[in-house]
């Protein structure tokens, strides 16, 4: 009989294991599913008129499936707003603004893996999607804040 042993565990990983039991859960447990979404063809000013009615940083751009094609921020915006004043240009459609890499999560995203997008990246959202693209919720880092504060 032969025993083969396993390599241990780095502080890190035990560290990590330990946070993921404590703090369980997955996307779909704290994402908020009444999302507020634009479509691409809409007005630049109107959309962020509903940034701001709404006190949100960014919403996702989906398309007439409820696909997601895009994420409109405020940083895309406040981009638009100074070149269209420089250089005298008409209104823009959210199309012409949005950012189209966009980093979306499952519904069964862990949350320590949510954490760590968050951590490593400049998001402030994740938009949940189905395996068919279809919008199901966001999680931005409040939510996930909020989701380990009740933990």
């Amino acid at each position: 009989m032969t025993v083969q042993l396993l390599p241990e565990k780095t502080h890190e990983e035990k560290s990590q294991e330990l946070l993921k039991m404590s703090l369980g859960g997955h996307a779909e447990d704290f994402m908020v599913r009444d999302v507020i979404t634009v479509p691409p063809d809409m007005n630049a000013y109107d959309a962020i008129a509903l940034l701001l009615k709404h006190r949100i940083s960014g919403m996702p751009v989906v398309d007439g499936d409820n696909r997601v094609i895009g994420v409109l921020s405020e940083r895309d915006c406040l981009k638009t707003l100074v070149n269209a004043k420089y250089h005298n240009l008409p209104t823009a459609l959210v199309k012409d603004l949005m950012s189209t890499e966009v980093t979306t999560i499952g519904p069964k995203t862990d949350i320590l893996d949510i954490a760590k997008m968050f951590l490593e990246n400049r998001y402030r959202r994740l938009p949940v999607v189905l395996e068919d693209g279809t919008l199901a919720g966001q999680v931005s880092r409040h939510d996930l804040l909020k989701a380990v504060e009740k933990r």
